[in-house]
């Protein structure tokens, strides 16, 4: 009766696994997020904010941004856009201050990653990530936002790790 009961319950076990998509698959979260919101309903309901990055050698630059605040709008993130105007971007902040990590699953355009502290301050860049690469790109320690922009714009304009970020998300002035 045992061996009937082990079998069934592999056999059970087995069945719902099978392709990935039985009782035990974990869908994403962002796969999930992106199904309930999708593109059109998603993009209605971010709004273009200004924020600047002031350099280390005082130079100022201007960007506009969406602001990602919800998780739906972070799972979807820049995903399709086939391209996005030069000072333009999205940042993505969060409630606590954490190692994040991000990827490039179904966007169309190379990204510079600018991962933030909570008081403003660059921590790191990942310059020019690759459309559609699913590698992770990790924030290399604790950061309340991430901001993406377009691929070489950080490198272009002379921002590094150390620059300041005024938003008002941030423990700085609100530009």
């Amino acid at each position: 009766m045992l061996k009937k009961k082990l079998l069934l319950l592999f056999i059970l076990v087995a069945v719902a696994t099978a392709g990935g998509y039985g009782l035990f698959h974990t869908m994403t979260y962002a796969d999930d997020e992106i199904r309930q919101v999708g593109p059109a309903a998603y993009q209605d309901e971010i709004k273009t904010e200004k924020l600047q990055i002031i350099t280390a050698a005082g130079q100022t630059h201007t960007f506009a941004v969406e602001v990602a605040r919800t998780p739906p709008q972070q799972a979807y993130g820049l995903m399709n856009r086939k391209s996005m105007p030069r000072d333009h971007g999205m940042l993505f902040t969060f409630q606590t201050e954490a190692g994040r990590s991000f990827w490039m699953k179904n966007t169309l355009i190379p990204l510079d990653m600018v991962f933030i502290r909570a008081d403003g301050t660059i921590h790191h860049i990942h310059e020019n990530a690759i459309p559609h690469d699913l590698t992770p790109i990790l924030s290399n320690g604790p950061v309340k936002a991430v901001l993406e922009v377009n691929g070489g714009r950080m490198g272009a304009l002379g921002i590094g790790p150390g620059d300041k970020v005024r938003h008002k998300f941030f423990a700085v002035a609100d530009p």
